[in-house]
């Protein structure tokens, strides 16, 4: 009989013998195995964390004792014990298990948001309420992947240390990777511990020796731990967390499971804030994700589980076209550097780091950071190409604002995965960029339609040295290039009709979207121009003028409806005094579900039926409106 099967909650842990914990854990790593190479998903990271989550679990009383998981991706294992094993056929599936913690899933899951660095000011909140409203439950942070080198945990920390009186754990998932090897001096001040070749021997030989005396099990831990400190001082200073006034524990053995038990158990009994420090090891388990050079599987499509190859070789994406482009740009130009965010390969930023690695700067998870640092590097001389996520730019807002654009600092800003993202869930749609940076005074955003003009218009922002520039394009297969037929001002004309009744505006992947509209809209008998913007801020004073000339405007874009591209136009089209009706269509400002990007897309009415039945509709309305008017 399945033990995972059988199991209704994390309460059911504190009965199990070591044998069955044991088998627990085998069946966890089975099942996460086949669950993320059916659906894909983040398997290296949560491979590492079996024995740490059951141990959390088997300690704290959740959820009573708040579990928050930073970032949310390493909660698979947090997910199963908590009695959802039974829906990870589902998982990262429409209307099946969301791939992060969930509010809607379950009353063990505390925080949804994917974003990293911020659990740790999540539960010094926690903390300080359950302080003030006399409650004595314990709030467990779980930081890792990562999220420790973002600036974020830092403050967090801050404010946690300066207050001895609440009861919060924090355990440093240390596994020594983000997507992969994890930056910077703090990064390497944990390497040093964790790999110093003296420290393991010799905490070994202690605990050996502890355990022939007649001290047994708990008892010699203990012991252990109170010449702890000693030991690491002598040889592998580490003060950096007791300086700031936290209690440390560790470096504890993350997949030992007894002895983190021990370690959260001592860190339990505190009754102050305690860091607990774990070393884990990315894919533990599954020796194919282990051996993953790249990210050991830290997210993975569906794969092959007895190879670990991928079950479809995706189609070359829009992510592969930057790839390319930047290195030749950086062959051509020597001023220009790259920027990212933990995130190289993901970001497209690997070939130019390999062949120019003193021109490539990884920050670790610190989008604030990498912003400001790229306009010190331009007011240095240079031009810096900061790469990240769409979603992940609304982090670093104040600065795009004030610290490069009051500046006008020439950085290129290129974001991947913009607009509707899908399986990931709202936390990852990037549809926020081109209503927030619309705001920004001086900035340029251009939405390349194809590969080919991803190219040019990168080409076209890395020349701007006046101003920042962004370019965004969307997650996955890029399309074939749609050739133009002539250029307005900045913007491409992809199809026209001798009659002007309608012109459809057609914002960066959503091109080939605007010619399907028009063909449905033909199809009824009305005259079509289609045009893609390309440079999306500033609006062009001929794309304006065009506007003037037919008799609806329609936009279509991959991004909010408000503040954004259509709104901006809008804007720009009253402001010139042009009366010409403007029907804005994107995406509803609401926190999506996961799906697939196609299904979500369909129920915002986001496809070329819904757009052109709508535009039907309104060049219905408007010709009655007409109609009375004259009448």
């Amino acid at each position: 009989m399945s033990t995972l099967a059988n199991l209704s909650g994390p309460a059911d842990l504190h009965d199990m013998s070591d044998d069955e914990l044991n088998a627990l854990a085998a069946e966890i790593r089975e099942l996460l195995i086949t669950s993320v190479a059916s659906n894909g998903g983040h398997l290296g990271p949560n491979l590492g964390v079996v024995e740490l989550g059951m141990a959390i679990h088997r300690v704290f009383e959740s959820p009573s004792d708040r579990i928050v998981w930073d970032t949310g991706h390493q909660a698979y294992v947090h997910k199963m014990l908590t009695g959802r094993a039974g829906q990870f056929a589902g998982l990262r599936t429409e209307g099946g298990l969301s791939g992060y913690p969930s509010r809607a899933e379950s009353e063990h899951d505390w925080v949804e948001n994917s974003h990293a660095s911020t659990s740790l000011s999540y539960a010094d909140g926690m903390a300080k309420a359950n302080l003030l409203l006399g409650r004595d439950d314990h709030v467990v942070a779980v930081i890792g992947d990562g999220a420790l080198t973002g600036g974020m945990a830092w403050e967090a920390l801050n404010n946690i240390a300066a207050d001895n009186d609440r009861r919060l754990v924090v355990i440093v998932n240390d596994n020594g990777r983000s997507y992969t090897p994890t930056v910077g001096g703090l990064a390497n001040r944990l390497t040093d511990i964790r790999t110093n070749p003296r420290y393991e021997p010799t905490l070994s030989a202690i605990k050996e020796r502890l355990n022939r005396t007649r001290f047994g099990g708990a008892q010699a831990y203990e012991a252990l731990h109170a010449i702890k400190k000693g030991v690491k001082d002598a040889l592998a200073p580490q003060g950096m967390f007791e300086d700031l006034g936290l209690k440390y524990i560790g470096p504890v053995d993350g997949h030992d499971r007894v002895a983190i038990e021990h370690a959260l158990t001592q860190a339990k009994k505190f009754g102050g804030p305690v860091l607990v420090h774990v070393l884990t090891t990315k894919g533990h388990g599954y020796d194919i994700a282990v051996a993953n050079e790249n990210d050991q599987m830290h997210q993975a499509s569906p794969f092959d589980r007895l190879t670990g190859d991928a079950l479809n070789v995706a189609p070359a994406g829009w992510t592969s076209v930057f790839r390319d482009e930047i290195v030749r740009i950086a062959d051509e130009r020597p001023d220009v550097v790259g920027i990212t965010a933990a995130m190289l390969y993901p970001v497209g930023l690997d070939a130019f780091a390999d062949k120019f690695p003193d021109r490539v700067f990884d920050v670790g998870i610190a989008e604030q950071h990498a912003v400001t640092s790229a306009a010190g590097l331009a007011m240095g001389g240079l031009h810096p190409v900061v790469e990240v996520y769409a979603t992940f730019i609304n982090r670093a807002f104040d600065q795009v604002l004030l610290d490069v654009a009051l500046h006008r600092c020439g950085v290129t800003f290129v974001l991947d995965r913009a607009g509707v993202t899908g399986e990931d869930g709202a936390s990852h749609n990037g549809m926020w960029d081109m209503s927030l940076l619309q705001i920004v005074p001086g900035i340029r955003i251009a939405a390349p339609r194809d590969g080919s003009q991803l190219r040019e218009l990168l080409r076209e922002a890395v020349d701007v040295d006046d101003a920042p520039t962004v370019v965004r394009f969307a997650k996955g297969a890029v399309c074939d290039d749609l050739p133009a037929l002539e250029r307005i001002g900045t913007s491409d004309v992809l199809s026209r009709d001798d009659a002007s009744d309608v012109l459809v505006v057609a914002v960066g992947a959503f091109g080939q979207l605007g010619l399907d509209v028009a063909e449905r809209l033909r199809a009824e008998g009305h005259g079509v121009t289609v045009v893609d913007p390309r440079w999306v801020k500033p609006v062009d004073p001929a794309l304006v003028a065009l506007a003037g000339s037919h008799r609806l405007v329609v936009t279509v874009e991959d991004n909010g409806r408000h503040g954004g591209v259509g709104s901006a136009i809008t804007q720009a089209v009253r402001d010139a005094g042009i009366e010409t009706p403007i029907r804005v269509h994107g995406v509803e400002q609401q926190f999506l579900d996961h799906a697939k990007r196609d299904v979500i897309l369909g129920r915002l009415g986001l496809t070329a039926e819904a757009v052109a039945d709508d535009t039907l509709t309104a060049i219905g309305r408007n010709s009655i409106d007409r109609n009375r008017a004259n009448g």
